[in-house]
């Protein structure tokens, strides 16, 4: 939990202390998108609208991660995220809840050199200095923290090769393994055996956004991308990337702009499904059986090289 965030006991309590004493709440709007939490728009009785996110009260510590992931990312100075006004809890009127209540991001039309942009201030994250965002490594991050409603393990390390090896895929494909029978779980230990034959140390840390895919950018009212829903932690630029090109959704003049920053090493495609099986394993386990099939492929185009 970042101890610049304020946490409230309520929502009553956390709108007064943000807003003073005479603004409450006035209405509430569902806003739709996300699998994990539900999102709000509050509008107060002075006028003003603050986004909520919401999730069972035992589970504030989503909210406690996504703040300190924003405030990573904001810290670089060098692409937008929402602004975090506090974390906190409520009993409700029926049943508990968290909350993490941030500014408003309005949505406008993208500007001419919007991706070109994107990737630009992306490229200036990743060659941000990563120091005060892992301690007793080079690798990982100061928290644990989580991937959709996955746990993501963050422990320092001071190779990236291990860090992969040992924080994404292993607990990912522990977790999996009621889904593999013997010959594939031997598959898994021959490709966890040799990812050094395959991976490649990066140029430098980079802090990464961690679950970049198209719906977690967002253009914002200046026109330009904002970051949103993080699961930060220290890794390989190229991880990143290769999250952007999985489920599509990113133009093209994006990837040309990027690789015109210099981050991405050579091999980078044939690195790119190996980094992208860690979030196939991750749906395998959140969302079930339908990412069976991609799983066993790269697994297959792994193992034997």
């Amino acid at each position: 939990m970042s101890t610049d965030i304020p946490h409230f006991a309520s929502l009553a309590q956390a709108l007064v202390e943000l807003f003073g004493k005479s603004v409450a709440l006035d209405h509430t709007d569902r806003v739709s998108g996300g699998d994990i939490n539900r999102s709000y728009a509050l509008t107060l009785t002075n006028g003003a609208k603050v986004f909520m996110k919401a999730n069972a009260k035992e589970h504030v510590d989503f909210f406690y991660a996504e703040t300190a992931g924003l405030n990573a990312i904001a810290q670089t100075k060098t692409i937008k995220t929402p602004h975090v006004l506090c974390t906190g809890t409520d009993n409700g009127e029926q049943v508990g809840y968290s909350f993490l209540l941030m500014d408003v991001i309005t949505s406008a039309q993208k500007n001419a050199d919007y991706w070109q942009k994107l990737a630009h201030n992306l490229a200036l994250m990743h060659k941000a200095d990563t120091s005060s965002f892992v301690t007793g490594g080079t690798f990982g991050f100061n928290q644990n923290n989580f991937i959709g409603a996955g746990k993501q393990y963050n422990n320092a390390h001071d190779s990236w090769i291990s860090f992969f090896r040992d924080c994404r895929l292993m607990p990912q494909l522990k977790k999996a393994e009621h889904y593999f029978d013997s010959d594939f779980k031997k598959k898994c230990d021959r490709l966890l055996s040799h990812l050094d034959g395959i991976l490649v140390e990066p140029k430098q840390p980079s802090l990464l956004h961690g679950d970049l895919w198209s719906g977690n950018v967002m253009c914002g009212s200046d026109g330009n991308a904002w970051l949103i829903d993080p699961a930060a932690y220290v890794g390989h630029a190229e991880a990143d990337i290769a999250m952007t090109q999985l489920f599509g959704g990113f133009s093209p003049e994006f990837f040309e702009a990027y690789k015109a920053e210099g981050l991405l090493m050579d091999g980078y495609e044939e690195r790119r499904d190996l980094y992208n099986l860690y979030h196939l394993l991750n749906h395998l386990n959140l969302f079930g059986s339908t990412y069976l099939e991609p799983v066993h492929d790269i697994v297959d185009e792994y193992a034997n090289r």
